[in-house]
Protein backbone atom coordinates (compact mmCIF):
# COMPACT_ATOMS: atom_id res chain seq x y z
CA UNK A 1 0.00 0.00 0.00
CA UNK A 2 1.46 3.45 -0.95
CA UNK A 3 -0.67 5.30 1.25
CA UNK A 4 -1.04 9.03 1.14
CA UNK A 5 -4.21 9.99 2.92
CA UNK A 6 -2.33 10.79 6.21
CA UNK A 7 -5.48 13.53 6.72
CA UNK A 8 -7.52 10.89 6.72
CA UNK A 9 -5.86 9.72 9.80
CA UNK A 10 -2.73 8.18 10.96
CA UNK A 11 -1.31 4.94 11.29
CA UNK A 12 -0.24 5.01 15.27
CA UNK A 13 3.48 5.38 16.13
CA UNK A 14 5.18 2.21 17.41
CA UNK A 15 6.09 4.47 20.37
CA UNK A 16 2.74 5.10 20.61
CA UNK A 17 1.54 1.47 20.56
CA UNK A 18 4.38 0.37 23.06
CA UNK A 19 3.89 3.30 25.47
CA UNK A 20 0.04 2.10 25.54
CA UNK A 21 0.87 -1.51 26.69
CA UNK A 22 1.32 -1.50 30.33
CA UNK A 23 -1.83 0.39 30.45
CA UNK A 24 -3.60 -2.71 28.54
CA UNK A 25 -2.07 -5.48 30.29
CA UNK A 26 -0.74 -4.00 34.10
CA UNK A 27 -2.10 -0.78 35.60
CA UNK A 28 -5.91 -1.90 35.24
CA UNK A 29 -6.81 0.71 38.03
CA UNK A 30 -9.63 3.33 38.42
CA UNK A 31 -7.68 7.08 37.89
CA UNK A 32 -9.98 8.28 40.78
CA UNK A 33 -9.39 5.18 42.91
CA UNK A 34 -6.93 5.63 45.82
CA UNK A 35 -5.06 2.59 46.20
CA UNK A 36 -1.48 2.21 44.63
CA UNK A 37 -2.85 1.01 41.19
CA UNK A 38 -5.28 4.43 40.82
CA UNK A 39 -2.69 6.24 41.63
CA UNK A 40 -0.46 5.07 39.12
CA UNK A 41 -3.24 5.35 36.51
CA UNK A 42 -3.92 9.17 37.55
CA UNK A 43 -0.23 9.86 37.55
CA UNK A 44 -0.35 8.79 34.10
CA UNK A 45 -2.71 10.97 33.00
CA UNK A 46 -1.52 13.86 34.36
CA UNK A 47 1.82 13.42 32.69
CA UNK A 48 -0.29 12.89 29.52
CA UNK A 49 -1.92 16.15 30.49
CA UNK A 50 1.50 18.12 30.38
CA UNK A 51 2.88 16.21 27.04
CA UNK A 52 -0.27 17.54 25.65
CA UNK A 53 -0.30 21.03 27.07
CA UNK A 54 3.77 21.28 26.34
CA UNK A 55 3.12 20.58 22.60
CA UNK A 56 0.68 23.96 22.25
CA UNK A 57 2.47 25.89 24.19
CA UNK A 58 -0.42 26.29 27.31
CA UNK A 59 -1.07 25.25 31.01
CA UNK A 60 -1.76 21.51 32.22
CA UNK A 61 -5.49 22.36 33.45
CA UNK A 62 -6.12 24.09 30.78
CA UNK A 63 -6.29 20.66 28.79
CA UNK A 64 -9.07 17.84 28.79
CA UNK A 65 -8.83 14.94 27.26
CA UNK A 66 -11.89 13.96 25.06
CA UNK A 67 -12.72 11.08 22.25
CA UNK A 68 -11.42 13.07 19.49
CA UNK A 69 -11.93 16.32 17.25
CA UNK A 70 -15.88 15.80 16.77
CA UNK A 71 -16.54 16.24 20.82
CA UNK A 72 -14.48 18.91 21.39
CA UNK A 73 -16.12 21.13 18.79
CA UNK A 74 -19.47 20.02 19.58
CA UNK A 75 -18.29 20.42 23.61
CA UNK A 76 -17.54 24.20 22.51
CA UNK A 77 -19.73 25.28 19.97
CA UNK A 78 -22.77 24.11 22.32
CA UNK A 79 -21.04 24.60 25.18
CA UNK A 80 -20.68 28.26 24.65
CA UNK A 81 -24.17 28.86 22.95
CA UNK A 82 -25.81 27.35 26.77
CA UNK A 83 -23.78 29.17 28.84
CA UNK A 84 -23.76 32.35 27.72
CA UNK A 85 -27.58 32.32 25.85
CA UNK A 86 -28.87 35.26 28.13
CA UNK A 87 -26.03 37.46 25.93
CA UNK A 88 -26.75 36.55 22.50
CA UNK A 89 -27.78 33.91 19.77
CA UNK A 90 -25.76 34.24 17.26
CA UNK A 91 -22.22 32.16 15.91
CA UNK A 92 -19.83 32.98 13.02
CA UNK A 93 -18.09 30.36 11.28
CA UNK A 94 -16.88 29.80 7.59
CA UNK A 95 -18.16 27.97 4.87
CA UNK A 96 -15.46 25.70 4.77
CA UNK A 97 -15.84 24.01 7.93
CA UNK A 98 -15.45 20.25 8.82
CA UNK A 99 -18.95 18.91 9.79
CA UNK A 100 -17.84 18.58 13.43
CA UNK A 101 -18.13 22.02 12.89
CA UNK A 102 -21.03 22.93 10.63
CA UNK A 103 -23.38 20.35 11.74
CA UNK A 104 -23.21 21.33 15.76
CA UNK A 105 -23.85 24.99 13.97
CA UNK A 106 -26.93 23.68 12.00
CA UNK A 107 -28.49 22.00 14.98
CA UNK A 108 -28.13 25.33 17.47
CA UNK A 109 -29.52 26.88 14.12
CA UNK A 110 -32.58 24.50 13.93
CA UNK A 111 -32.69 25.55 17.75
CA UNK A 112 -33.20 29.41 18.01
CA UNK A 113 -29.63 30.38 17.38
CA UNK A 114 -28.33 32.41 14.59
CA UNK A 115 -25.37 31.43 12.40
CA UNK A 116 -23.31 33.20 10.00
CA UNK A 117 -20.85 31.53 7.66
CA UNK A 118 -17.87 34.09 6.80
CA UNK A 119 -16.41 33.37 2.89
CA UNK A 120 -13.07 32.51 1.42
CA UNK A 121 -10.97 33.74 -1.41
CA UNK A 122 -9.80 31.48 -4.46
CA UNK A 123 -6.71 30.41 -2.11
CA UNK A 124 -9.20 29.16 0.78
CA UNK A 125 -8.43 31.81 3.04
CA UNK A 126 -11.19 33.09 5.25
CA UNK A 127 -11.88 37.29 4.26
CA UNK A 128 -11.23 38.74 7.71
CA UNK A 129 -12.16 42.34 5.95
CA UNK A 130 -15.78 40.90 6.46
CA UNK A 131 -15.52 39.17 9.80
CA UNK A 132 -16.29 42.89 12.13
CA UNK A 133 -19.15 43.38 9.84
CA UNK A 134 -20.17 40.03 11.23
CA UNK A 135 -19.97 40.68 14.80
CA UNK A 136 -22.82 41.94 16.50
CA UNK A 137 -23.91 42.66 20.56
CA UNK A 138 -25.41 39.32 19.97
CA UNK A 139 -22.13 36.99 18.78
CA UNK A 140 -20.37 34.79 21.42
CA UNK A 141 -18.86 32.59 19.68
CA UNK A 142 -16.83 32.47 16.37
CA UNK A 143 -15.17 29.23 15.20
CA UNK A 144 -12.88 29.19 12.30
CA UNK A 145 -10.67 26.25 11.38
CA UNK A 146 -6.34 26.56 11.69
CA UNK A 147 -6.24 24.73 8.88
CA UNK A 148 -8.54 23.07 6.34
CA UNK A 149 -8.29 19.01 6.04
CA UNK A 150 -8.78 19.13 2.01
CA UNK A 151 -6.72 21.82 1.14
CA UNK A 152 -3.98 22.25 3.77
CA UNK A 153 -4.59 25.73 3.79
CA UNK A 154 -4.07 27.65 7.01
CA UNK A 155 -6.17 30.46 7.81
CA UNK A 156 -5.12 33.85 9.71
CA UNK A 157 -5.98 32.76 13.24
CA UNK A 158 -4.05 35.36 14.88
CA UNK A 159 -5.73 38.02 13.24
CA UNK A 160 -9.00 36.66 13.79
CA UNK A 161 -8.42 35.78 17.45
CA UNK A 162 -7.58 39.74 17.66
CA UNK A 163 -10.56 40.75 15.76
CA UNK A 164 -12.76 38.43 18.46
CA UNK A 165 -11.28 39.82 21.48
CA UNK A 166 -12.04 43.50 20.32
CA UNK A 167 -15.09 43.15 20.44
CA UNK A 168 -15.39 40.71 23.39
CA UNK A 169 -16.21 37.61 21.36
CA UNK A 170 -14.80 34.09 22.30
CA UNK A 171 -13.17 32.23 19.41
CA UNK A 172 -12.30 28.93 19.08
CA UNK A 173 -10.08 27.11 16.10
CA UNK A 174 -10.41 23.37 15.21
CA UNK A 175 -6.90 22.43 14.67
CA UNK A 176 -7.38 18.87 13.85
CA UNK A 177 -5.04 18.72 11.22
CA UNK A 178 -2.44 21.06 12.40
CA UNK A 179 -1.30 20.06 15.63
CA UNK A 180 1.73 17.85 15.12
CA UNK A 181 2.32 19.53 10.93
CA UNK A 182 3.09 22.74 11.97
CA UNK A 183 4.08 24.78 15.62
CA UNK A 184 0.70 25.70 16.87
CA UNK A 185 1.46 28.08 19.91
CA UNK A 186 -1.80 28.81 21.84
CA UNK A 187 -0.53 31.51 23.93
CA UNK A 188 0.89 33.21 20.75
CA UNK A 189 -2.32 32.70 18.46
CA UNK A 190 -4.38 34.33 21.23
CA UNK A 191 -7.15 31.77 21.03
CA UNK A 192 -9.66 30.77 23.75
CA UNK A 193 -10.54 27.41 22.87
CA UNK A 194 -8.66 24.86 20.22
CA UNK A 195 -9.25 21.57 19.31
CA UNK A 196 -6.72 18.76 18.96
CA UNK A 197 -7.29 14.93 17.43
CA UNK A 198 -5.03 12.65 18.04
CA UNK A 199 -6.08 10.26 14.85
CA UNK A 200 -3.77 12.81 13.12
CA UNK A 201 -0.65 12.67 14.63
CA UNK A 202 -0.40 8.96 14.83
CA UNK A 203 -2.23 8.29 18.37
CA UNK A 204 -5.17 5.73 17.95
CA UNK A 205 -8.53 7.05 16.74
CA UNK A 206 -11.22 7.73 19.45
CA UNK A 207 -8.66 10.27 21.25
CA UNK A 208 -7.95 13.91 21.67
CA UNK A 209 -8.12 17.12 23.85
CA UNK A 210 -9.17 20.49 24.32
CA UNK A 211 -7.84 23.43 25.04
CA UNK A 212 -9.70 26.12 26.94
CA UNK A 213 -8.25 29.29 28.33
CA UNK A 214 -7.64 29.50 32.07
CA UNK A 215 -11.07 31.65 33.43
CA UNK A 216 -13.11 30.37 31.20
CA UNK A 217 -16.01 28.16 31.87
CA UNK A 218 -18.61 26.41 29.97
CA UNK A 219 -21.60 24.11 30.31
CA UNK A 220 -19.80 20.37 29.88
CA UNK A 221 -21.20 17.90 26.82
CA UNK A 222 -21.41 15.08 29.06
CA UNK A 223 -22.78 15.31 32.95
CA UNK A 224 -21.52 13.02 35.47
CA UNK A 225 -18.86 13.13 38.04
CA UNK A 226 -16.69 15.70 38.36
CA UNK A 227 -13.32 13.90 36.01
CA UNK A 228 -11.52 16.54 33.68
CA UNK A 229 -11.17 19.16 36.30
CA UNK A 230 -15.43 19.29 36.11
CA UNK A 231 -15.59 19.66 32.18
CA UNK A 232 -16.02 16.32 31.09
CA UNK A 233 -17.76 13.40 33.20
CA UNK A 234 -16.79 9.91 32.69
CA UNK A 235 -13.65 7.56 33.89
CA UNK A 236 -10.64 8.40 32.12
CA UNK A 237 -9.60 6.56 29.27
CA UNK A 238 -6.04 5.66 30.61
CA UNK A 239 -4.93 3.96 27.68
CA UNK A 240 -5.68 6.67 24.62
CA UNK A 241 -4.55 9.88 27.27
CA UNK A 242 -1.60 8.27 27.06
CA UNK A 243 -1.30 6.94 24.15
CA UNK A 244 -2.26 11.26 22.70
CA UNK A 245 0.46 12.05 25.22
CA UNK A 246 3.27 10.15 23.97
CA UNK A 247 2.29 11.44 20.50
CA UNK A 248 2.32 14.92 21.15
CA UNK A 249 5.75 14.40 22.72
CA UNK A 250 6.88 12.54 19.37
CA UNK A 251 5.55 15.43 17.40
CA UNK A 252 7.72 18.15 19.33
CA UNK A 253 10.37 16.29 17.48
CA UNK A 254 8.58 15.65 14.10
CA UNK A 255 7.96 19.37 14.05
CA UNK A 256 11.99 20.09 13.09
CA UNK A 257 12.19 17.66 10.84
CA UNK A 258 11.92 19.20 7.31
CA UNK A 259 11.69 15.85 5.08
CA UNK A 260 7.87 15.52 4.54
CA UNK A 261 7.79 19.53 3.22
CA UNK A 262 10.79 18.51 0.93
CA UNK A 263 8.81 15.82 -0.19
CA UNK A 264 5.77 17.22 -1.05
CA UNK A 265 7.86 20.00 -2.82
CA UNK A 266 9.16 17.21 -5.20
CA UNK A 267 5.87 15.76 -5.67
CA UNK A 268 4.38 18.93 -6.49
CA UNK A 269 7.22 19.55 -8.81
CA UNK A 270 7.21 16.42 -10.85
CA UNK A 271 3.60 16.85 -10.88
CA UNK A 272 4.18 19.81 -12.73
CA UNK A 273 6.59 18.60 -15.37
CA UNK A 274 4.64 15.70 -16.00
CA UNK A 275 1.36 17.34 -16.57
CA UNK A 276 1.99 20.97 -16.82
CA UNK A 277 -0.94 23.54 -17.32
CA UNK A 278 -2.94 20.45 -17.21
CA UNK A 279 -2.56 20.68 -13.15
CA UNK A 280 -3.92 23.18 -11.12
CA UNK A 281 -3.12 23.72 -7.55
CA UNK A 282 -6.08 23.97 -5.14
CA UNK A 283 -5.52 26.74 -2.26
CA UNK A 284 -2.69 28.92 -1.45
CA UNK A 285 0.47 27.57 -1.67
CA UNK A 286 2.65 29.72 0.67
CA UNK A 287 -0.23 29.15 3.43
CA UNK A 288 -0.62 25.40 3.85
CA UNK A 289 0.06 22.50 5.61
CA UNK A 290 3.52 21.09 4.71
CA UNK A 291 2.26 17.82 3.66
CA UNK A 292 -1.02 18.61 1.81
CA UNK A 293 -1.53 18.71 -2.26
CA UNK A 294 -5.28 19.16 -3.69
CA UNK A 295 -4.62 19.05 -7.27
CA UNK A 296 -6.90 19.72 -9.78
CA UNK A 297 -6.08 17.13 -12.94
CA UNK A 298 -8.20 18.99 -15.35
CA UNK A 299 -9.96 16.77 -17.89
CA UNK A 300 -10.58 14.17 -15.74
CA UNK A 301 -12.60 12.52 -13.09
CA UNK A 302 -10.97 12.47 -9.35
CA UNK A 303 -11.90 9.26 -8.48
CA UNK A 304 -11.72 7.69 -11.59
CA UNK A 305 -8.10 8.56 -11.93
CA UNK A 306 -7.63 6.82 -8.44
CA UNK A 307 -9.25 3.93 -9.69
CA UNK A 308 -7.13 3.82 -12.43
CA UNK A 309 -3.94 4.26 -10.01
CA UNK A 310 -4.55 0.98 -8.60
CA UNK A 311 -6.21 -0.38 -5.13
CA UNK A 312 -2.87 -0.24 -3.59
CA UNK A 313 -2.82 3.78 -3.91
CA UNK A 314 -4.60 5.34 -0.48
CA UNK A 315 -5.10 9.04 -1.51
CA UNK A 316 -8.88 11.21 -1.46
CA UNK A 317 -10.94 12.74 -4.06
CA UNK A 318 -12.00 16.36 -3.86
CA UNK A 319 -15.41 14.98 -5.46
CA UNK A 320 -18.19 12.12 -5.11
CA UNK A 321 -20.04 9.98 -7.93
CA UNK A 322 -23.88 9.58 -7.51
CA UNK A 323 -26.12 7.92 -10.45
CA UNK A 324 -23.71 9.21 -12.58
CA UNK A 325 -23.55 12.52 -11.72
CA UNK A 326 -20.45 14.11 -9.69
CA UNK A 327 -20.73 16.03 -7.36
CA UNK A 328 -17.66 18.70 -6.14
CA UNK A 329 -16.73 19.43 -2.57
CA UNK A 330 -18.06 21.83 -0.52
CA UNK A 331 -14.61 23.41 0.49
CA UNK A 332 -14.02 23.82 -3.36
CA UNK A 333 -17.39 25.00 -4.23
CA UNK A 334 -17.22 27.58 -1.19
CA UNK A 335 -13.65 28.68 -3.37
CA UNK A 336 -15.27 29.17 -6.25
CA UNK A 337 -13.23 26.90 -8.71
CA UNK A 338 -15.14 26.13 -11.93
CA UNK A 339 -16.73 22.57 -11.81
CA UNK A 340 -14.76 21.39 -14.69
CA UNK A 341 -11.59 21.77 -12.88
CA UNK A 342 -12.99 20.71 -9.40
CA UNK A 343 -14.33 17.43 -10.69
CA UNK A 344 -10.86 16.45 -11.16
CA UNK A 345 -9.39 16.92 -7.70
CA UNK A 346 -7.53 14.82 -5.74
CA UNK A 347 -5.87 15.37 -1.99
CA UNK A 348 -2.53 13.70 -1.38
CA UNK A 349 -2.02 14.18 1.87
CA UNK A 350 1.86 12.67 3.13
CA UNK A 351 3.47 11.86 6.01
CA UNK A 352 5.96 10.52 8.48
CA UNK A 353 6.77 6.77 7.01
CA UNK A 354 6.40 8.49 3.20
CA UNK A 355 9.43 7.85 1.23
CA UNK A 356 10.65 9.08 -2.24
CA UNK A 357 10.22 5.83 -3.95
CA UNK A 358 7.09 5.43 -3.18
CA UNK A 359 5.94 9.09 -5.25
CA UNK A 360 7.93 7.93 -7.91
CA UNK A 361 6.01 4.91 -8.42
CA UNK A 362 2.59 7.17 -8.16
CA UNK A 363 4.38 9.41 -11.29
CA UNK A 364 4.95 6.84 -13.21
CA UNK A 365 1.87 5.12 -12.93
CA UNK A 366 0.41 8.98 -13.42
CA UNK A 367 3.12 9.17 -16.62
CA UNK A 368 1.51 6.22 -18.13
CA UNK A 369 -2.53 7.15 -17.86
CA UNK A 370 -1.37 10.49 -19.05
CA UNK A 371 -0.19 8.90 -22.12
CA UNK A 372 -2.59 6.64 -22.58
CA UNK A 373 -4.92 9.73 -22.36
CA UNK A 374 -3.10 11.90 -24.94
Amino acid sequence: MIYLDYNATTPIDKEVADAMLPFIYENYGNPSSSHSLGVVNKSAVEQARCQVAKLINCTPDEITFTSGGSESNNTVIKGVAYTYRHKGNHIITSSIEHPAVLNPCNYLERNGYRISYLPVNEDGRVDISKLEKLITEETLLVTIMHSNNETGVIQPVKEIAEICHRHGVLFHTDASQSVGKVPVDAEELGIDFLTVAGHKLYAPKGTGALYTRKGITIEPLIHGAGHEHGRRAGTENVIFDVALGKACELAETALKDSKIKALTEYFYTELKGLFGDGIKLNGDWENRLPNTLNISFIGYNGGELLAQLGEELAASTGSACHSGQVSISPVLKAMNIPYEIARGAVRFSLGRYTTKEELDMVISRLKRIHAAKE
